[in-house]
C-alpha cells in the first residue's frame, strides 16, 4: 500500500500543470492533499479527471483558504472532518479516513505566520490535535500525513542558524510541538528509515530557493509505533513540481 501526501498550494492552479500525470505516475492508494484553497464541490469537480478514487474534502469558512482532501481507491469504513473543536475546525484542516486496520489522518497544521501572530494558537493546536490523535489510537493504529509547518531539527532546513527562533517554522515552541508528537509515540517515518539524509519538501518562491535547494522539510508522515514493522519505504519526491511543496510518501 502506498500513501502520498502533497501540499498543492491551490488545487485549481496545480491541475493546470502536470498534477494529473504526476499522480498517475505516483499511483497512490491514498492521496492526502493540503491547502486545496477551494470549496468541497470545487475540489471534487477539479479532481474528477483522475478517476478511480473516492474523493473526500474539507473546506474553510474563509473562501480560497486552507482546505484538505483525501482521495482513496478503497472506500473507507467511515470519514470524519475536523477534531471536534469549533475553535479549530473552521479552517478545514483535518480529514480522517477509517480503514479496517488503521486510521489515515490528513492535516494542514496552522502556520505561525511571518510575524508569529499565530504562534500561541499554534501551540494550543499541537496539544489538542495530539490529544485527538491519541483518542483515535485507542481504537486502532494511525497514520498522520500532512504539512506540519515546522522543521523538526537542524538537519531539516538549509539554514538553521539564520532561522532558529527568528522564523515561523523553526521556533522552539514549534519544535517542542513536534517533540510532543514523538513523545506520544508517533514516529517520523522518513527519519526512522533515514536518520541522516538531507532532503527538503518546501522551498520559498523567492530568490530561486528551489533551484539552489535552499529548502525545509516540513511535510511528514507520522506512524503509530506498532505500524513500523510494516514500513517498507518513505520518500520525498522532490522531482515533482507544481507547488512550493513536493509530495512525500510511505509504502507498507
Amino acid at each position: 500500500m502506498k500513501i502520498v501526501s502533497f501540499n498543492v498550494n491551490g488545487i485549481r492552479a496545480i491541475v493546470k500543470k502536470n498534477f494529473i500525470d504526476d499522480v498517475a505516475i505516483l499511483n497512490p492508494d491514498v492521496l492526502c492533499l493540503q491547502e486545496t484553497k477551494a470549496m468541497v464541490f470545487q475540489v471534487k469537480e477539479t479532481l474528477e479527471p483522475l478517476g478511480g478514487y473516492f474523493i473526500y474534502a474539507n473546506e474553510a469558512e474563509k473562501k480560497g483558504y486552507s482546505g484538505t482532501a483525501i482521495l482513496t481507491k478503497n472506500k473507507p469504513l467511515s470519514v470524519s472532518y475536523g477534531i471536534n473543536s469549533p475553535e479549530h475546525d473552521r479552517e478545514g484542516r483535518v480529514i480522517c479516513a477509517e480503514y479496517e486496520e488503521f486510521f489515515v489522518v490528513n492535516v494542514y497544521v496552522p502556520n505561525s505566520g511571518s510575524q508569529l501572530l499565530r504562534l500561541d494558537y499554534r501551540q494550543v493546536w499541537d496539544r489538542e490535535f495530539c490529544a485527538y490523535l491519541k483518542k483515535l489510537e485507542e481504537k486502532k493504529p494511525i497514520i498522520v500525513c500532512g504539512d506540519f509547518n515546522v522543521a523538526h531539527n537542524s538537519i531539516d532546513l538549509a539554514r538553521p542558524k539564520q532561522n532558529y527562533n527568528r522564523s515561523a517554522g523553526f521556533m522552539q515552541e514549534e519544535i517542542d510541538g513536534m517533540n510532543f508528537y514523538n513523545k506520544n509515540r508517533l514516529v517520523d517515518s522518513y527519519r526512522h528509515l533515514y536518520p541522516s539524509e538531507i532532503k527538503y519538501s518546501w522551498w520559498s518562491y523567492r530568490a530561486g530557493a528551489r533551484k539552489k535547494n535552499i529548502g525545509w522539510r516540513i511535510d511528514y508522515v507520522l506512524l503509530s509505533e506498532n505500524l513500523l514493522e510494516r514500513l517498507i519505504n518513505a520518500e520525498i519526491h522532490n522531482d515533482i513540481f507544481g507547488s512550493d511543496h513536493c509530495p512525500v510518501s510511505i509504502s507498507f
